[in-house]
């Protein structure tokens, strides 16, 4: 039995100062990149996140995730365009273990529908029954 090929994730943290064109360029130049030499097997927008520490003073950026298959050159070639790209806050390649599956692309969150509050209860719970004395204390 064949191994499956390795799962990688690129997590891309773009900068928001960027204008719009140029983040949706590195975005789609990471794609072309990955099909041309592996094959892309899951892609998500994560929108605007607040950093968990602030990074050349910015405290935000623009998060992408995308899954793919590909060799090393594929990997080599991404670190050294996005270690170079201007618009690039952070980014990282992680290698997933085995068995592990792609997310799909998740659709935009669908407005949730309107539901009816529960009534509040009523009746008040009845008091709580005291604690019976140990007979072994009673005497003492």
């Amino acid at each position: 039995m064949a191994a499956d090929k390795p799962i990688y994730d690129l997590i891309l943290l773009l900068d928001l100062g960027a204008e719009d064109s140029v983040r949706a360029k590195i975005v789609a130049d990471a794609r072309t990149a990955i099909a041309a030499e592996g094959e892309l097997v899951g892609d998500q927008d994560w929108g605007t996140r607040t950093l968990a520490y602030e990074i050349d003073h910015r405290e935000q950026a623009e998060y992408h995730l995308l899954q793919f298959h590909g060799p090393a050159s594929l990997i080599d070639g991404l670190e050294h365009t996005l270690r170079i790209t201007d618009g690039v806050v952070r980014h990282r390649v992680i290698k997933l273990p085995p068995g592990s599956t792609a997310v799909a692309a998740t659709p935009a969150p669908a407005p949730a529908a309107p539901t009816a509050e529960a009534p509040a209860p009523t009746a008040e719970a009845p008091p709580s029954e005291p604690a019976e004395a140990d007979p072994a204390l009673a005497g003492a």
